[in-house]
């Protein structure tokens, strides 16, 4: 029998041939963009149809792992989120159920273009009939709840909208959870979830979603990019078992220490609602704004485009 709850070294492609069919309830896969960042062991540089292809060949292995009511979400940026879903949907067989955008603030500082503050996430299934999806356990306070005061308003709330915001307190009208995004901050360098050791690192609350809404304790969710190890986390914390694949040996050492030190039913960190709260600094405090420019944005694909 395979033993689960674990960061494996090594290639992704290789390390799924070695998983047998149908094994994996959830994969969250957040692949390298191909657009040049500099990992410690991985150069993010590929021939377009390399990189196109590359991604065919894991894909191709994450959905063979998948049980048949199993689900994939895909991060990507805007440089092959077209091609990306049309891989998966024509050529793969997937189907879509969402495209969500994710929202952010301390978004990517570009020169030539508007700063960069989303990302996509694309929730796909392999059968459109047969998945699972918990509604209840994704459900936000509604307008009629938050601000009409409406008794019609059903009292568990309403489920996210497909754009996920995280600090609609910046828009010019605030963000009503019946609006079209998701929100869920960027975890940024003066964040106390910061675990310093990799420059893109995923929030714990925005995993914590896509776990809830696409599993049931006890079913694996797999991470083909171990990268800081908060699918891994996220999935522990929630009862899940989980497997990932990781290319650096370091980055696999620190995500073993990361899990070391999470136990099932932790909370996860960041705001658990982000339009009532924000996430909490390293040292328990809000750095004065003269630093923010320095310390709240790590280095970051595309950050001088």
């Amino acid at each position: 029998m395979t033993n689960w709850d674990q960061i494996r070294q090594g290639d992704c492609i290789e390390g799924l041939q070695g998983l047998e069919d149908e094994c994996v309830d959830l994969a969250f896969a957040d692949p390298p963009f191909n657009i040049g960042y500099q990992y410690d062991v991985y150069q993010d540089s590929r021939d377009h149809d390399e990189y196109l292809e590359w991604t065919r060949k894991w894909m191709l292995e994450v959905k063979r792992v998948l049980k048949e009511d199993g689900t994939l979400w895909l991060a990507i940026g805007d440089e092959y989120a077209a091609e990306m879903k049309v891989l998966m949907q024509r050529e793969l067989g997937f189907t879509c159920r969402s495209w969500v955008i994710w929202y952010y603030t301390f978004g990517v500082n570009c020169t030539r273009k508007f700063n960069r503050s989303h990302a996509h996430l694309f929730h796909m299934v392999k059968d459109a009939n047969n998945f699972t999806f918990n509604a209840d356990e994704i459900r936000v306070p509604s307008a009629r709840q938050l601000v009409y005061g409406d008794k019609r308003a059903n009292s568990k709330g309403r489920l996210p909208d497909d754009t996920w915001v995280l600090r609609p307190q910046d828009l010019p009208d605030g963000f009503c959870a019946d609006d079209d995004t998701w929100y869920f901050p960027r975890v940024a360098g003066t964040f106390k979830e910061r675990q310093g050791f990799h420059g893109c690192q995923m929030p714990e609350q925005l995993l914590g979603r896509i776990v809830r809404v696409s599993s049931h304790a006890g079913d694996l969710v797999l991470d083909p990019f171990g990268g800081s190890g908060t699918t891994l986390a996220v999935a522990k914390k929630l009862d899940r078992r989980f497997l990932g694949f990781e290319l650096s040996p370091d980055y696999v050492s620190a995500i073993e220490k990361r899990l070391e030190g999470i136990s099932i039913g932790d909370e996860l960190e960041g705001a658990p609602e982000p339009q009532l709260s924000a996430p909490a600094t390293a040292n328990g405090r809000r750095v004065k704004l003269a630093k923010q420019e320095n310390t709240d944005q790590p280095s970051l694909p595309g950050m001088d485009e």
